[in-house]
């Protein structure tokens, strides 16, 4: 199956960017072209979905404040570091700094793995909890339950008296 090719002028319009931005990103390496790179004069660049994406997070990037020799650090980490696709990863930018979440660990990308800080999951708390409270119930269930027919015995053994 082939991809679907984008042209250069497609692709900047997609990402909203300028041609003249992505000419650049392509001739200073940041971005190249999957499909077909430019080879002089009259050649097109053909660009492919996953170059999209990458497109659209380097303008996210930009818009957010982060200088563009940061963002070619960020795209150097993340291309040998990240398995899956760029735009699958998961980035929190805080001021200067850049931060990938891997698993349970943040990384400042910017600082080339620098920084790692643990990641606290907070997902389970709210299952744990309501496990316990249920069983909590439970327990203050059966224990009412026991404590109701134990009543109720004392009660037919004193109208038996």
């Amino acid at each position: 199956m082939a991809k679907q090719s984008f042209s250069g002028s497609q692709a900047a319009q997609i990402a909203g960017i300028t041609y003249r931005q992505l000419d650049y990103w392509a001739r200073t390496n940041l971005i190249r072209p999957s499909l077909s790179d430019a080879k002089g004069s009259g050649t097109r660049r053909s660009y492919e979905y996953r170059d999209l994406l990458e497109l659209k997070v380097i303008k996210q990037l930009l818009d957010a404040g982060i200088k563009l020799e940061s963002v070619r650090e960020v795209f150097n980490y993340l291309r040998s570091h990240v398995d899956t696709e760029i735009a699958a990863a998961h980035i929190v930018i805080s001021g200067k700094a850049v931060v990938l979440c891997q698993g349970d660990q943040l990384v400042d990308v910017v600082r080339n793995g620098q920084g790692v800080l643990n990641v606290l999951p907070l997902a389970n708390i709210k299952s744990d909890v309501d496990a316990m409270i249920v069983g909590l119930s439970e327990k203050v269930t059966a224990s009412e339950s026991l404590r109701v027919e134990k009543l109720r015995q004392a009660q037919m053994q004193s109208t038996a008296i």
